[in-house]
């Protein structure tokens, strides 16, 4: 009777050593997860979790496995005639919905032909001339005066500027090397000679910088891919050091480390826009608008269209072509008939 009954409670006392079962990750984590699987930039990952929630929220709170190609259609075609959003606006919900079950939920959708369209707009790109240019760079110093330099004197947009490191400046060759620009792509471009003297005194401070963070142990820096594995004291090398790093600490917002990160893209944006209303100048101010300015001064100074190109990063030299209509008289340089008066 003692052995039954000590039988039938080992068949109902459930065994200690067995791990719980853990609760599957939920949706938008799932989405984090592949997006840094795949090395997609951070902004890229807030901006898809975030047009993904908007999806899901639109929908009533449906599981994105329960709707289709119907619901994603019905929802980019609210986007485009109750918002109004723009052509690109729209492009950006699609690519995202589309990452969400192509790579995370597995299902393959079909190409969506029945959206309605957000009507793409034909802008031309907002220039400074020279001369705001020059008023513009002299109401600006220190750090984001460099930066905005930078910006203008090679055709960086922000975050490649902000991202530089001290490996990737030639001062022998006068080139900088932009890692994994926009598209994942590589490229060089000119450094400035009247940059030289500013760049260079930039790094011997950032050398004290790093000097005091390898005395306090916190000399770290993000690396990209799998090089922190691979290399695993790379990270406290000079060379692998932000160029325009921030005066503290933060907390990587994937990884959770604590170390120096390059400083903040709105310290420069603010500094744009500070030194654009002290230089009187109307224009919308904002950083892309020197990389603007860059392509077009170059091809008003004579520069062929191919360079520009490819100083700027563009796969397709159409891309490149918006800024010959912006130049001095026009994209065909003709001169109006009132002034052969």
């Amino acid at each position: 009777m003692l052995e039954a009954t000590q039988e039938k409670a080992t068949q109902q006392t459930p065994l200690r050593d067995t791990p719980p079962a853990k609760p599957a990750p939920r949706l938008l984590d799932q989405v984090r997860a592949k997006l840094r699987l795949k090395h997609y930039a951070y902004s890229t990952e807030k901006t898809y979790c975030d047009w993904i929630k908007r999806f899901i929220l639109w929908s009533g709170k449906r599981h994105p496995i329960d709707m289709g190609a119907g619901d994603v259609e019905a929802y980019l075609s609210h986007l485009a005639t109750d918002r109004e959003v723009s052509a690109s606006t729209q492009n950006q919900a699609l690519h995202a919905i589309l990452f969400l079950y192509k790579e995370v939920l597995g299902v393959d959708l079909p190409w969506l032909t029945e959206v309605t369209r957000a009507k793409a707009s034909k802008r031309l790109p907002c220039v400074l001339s020279r001369a705001e240019v020059a008023a513009l760079l002299a109401n600006t110093s220190g750090t984001p005066g460099l930066v905005v330099r930078l910006l203008y004197g090679t055709g960086m947009r922000l975050m490649e500027g902000l991202r530089l490191r001290v490996k990737d400046v030639d001062f022998a060759g006068c080139n900088i090397f932009i890692r994994a620009g926009k598209g994942d792509k590589d490229r060089t471009v000119m450094l400035p000679q009247a940059l030289v003297a500013p760049l260079q005194a930039r790094l011997a401070e950032r050398r004290k910088m790093h000097d005091l963070d390898l005395a306090r142990g916190m000399a770290d820096v993000e690396l990209p891919f799998a090089l922190e594995r691979k290399y695993p004291n790379a990270g406290k090398e000079f060379g692998w050091q932000y160029i325009f790093a921030a005066e503290g600490y933060s907390t990587d917002p994937r990884s959770g480390a604590i170390r120096r990160h390059h400083i903040h893209e709105k310290t420069i944006q603010r500094a744009v826009k500070d030194a654009a209303r002290a230089a009187k100048i109307e224009k919308p101010a904002h950083p892309h608008l020197l990389r603007h300015s860059f392509a077009t001064h170059l091809l008003e100074g004579g520069a062929d269209i191919r360079t520009v190109q490819e100083l700027l990063g563009h796969s397709d030299v159409s891309t490149t072509m918006i800024y010959t209509h912006v130049v001095a008289r026009g994209g065909n340089g003709t001169i109006s008939p009132l002034d052969r008066l």
